[in-house]
């Protein structure tokens, strides 16, 4: 999904709007990516490794089957019975080793990966990189404790909104809800610049009515989207 520059002015201009009414401070952060999930093929082929071989024996198959079929194992000086349990055992391993290759492999193709981690993951690493992009942009560090972080991770199809401890006190924490369902409705219905300005626009209307603008209401940070790049790429200029 691309964000074009005319988005990016749109939103800018949003957030200059929205600060005007409050002491606030808005930023927005679209990340295509936050994780790799690379323990997710590992986890899901040592399962299968470990679970589809022993489905196949208690459905009736027997590892001597496939060592007869590749023309059987040879064992020197080893007793007939001891030579079958060998066998037998050696190609259990084998199948478990080419079930784990083989579902490695498939689970590792991006798309599938994405899709077979776990909500509770996707949603506890998106959370983590809106923490650490808030603590990293200094949003935490505002006057009056008014920061306020507008997060997409595109890939993970999640939305974080992180507010500060001065809003939390003030604002009650469903109306965020509100927020997340704007962002996450502009991004569903392939405009993401429409999402971002009616996200802000309501959270311009939340800061308003619990952070006024105080004094001289400077403003502590650009008004822009932030893109960060995909992991290990440069970042593009819109």
């Amino acid at each position: 999904m691309q964000i074009t520059p005319q988005d990016h002015e749109r939103i800018g201009e949003a957030i200059a709007r929205a600060e005007m009414t409050t002491a606030g401070e808005i930023y927005c952060i679209v990340a295509d990516e936050v994780s790799d999930y690379r323990e997710t093929p590992i986890a899901w082929a040592a399962g299968a490794a470990l679970v589809l071989p022993a489905l196949a024996l208690l459905l009736g198959f027997r590892p001597d089957a496939l060592s007869n079929l590749f023309g059987g194992w040879t064992v020197a000086h080893v007793a007939a019975n001891d030579a079958t349990v060998l066998s037998a055992i050696s190609t259990y391993i084998l199948l478990q080793a080419v079930v784990f290759v083989v579902v490695a492999l498939l689970t590792s193709i991006p798309a599938v990966r994405r899709a077979l981690t776990p909500k509770a993951v996707k949603a506890e690493r998106v959370h983590d990189a809106a923490m650490q992009q808030f603590i990293a942009k200094g949003l935490h560090s505002t006057a009056g404790r008014t920061g306020v972080l507008l997060f997409v991770a595109l890939a993970d199809h999640r939305a974080e909104v992180i507010a500060d401890e001065g809003i939390y006190a003030a604002a009650p924490h469903q109306v965020w809800d509100e927020v997340i369902g704007l962002l996450i409705g502009g991004i569903k219905r392939g405009q993401p610049g429409d999402g971002f300005v009616a996200a802000i626009e309501r959270t311009g209307q939340i800061l308003s009515q619990h952070v006024p603008p105080v004094g001289d209401n400077p403003n502590e940070h650009p008004d822009e989207l932030t893109v960060l790049a995909p992991r290990g790429k440069p970042r593009k200029k819109p």
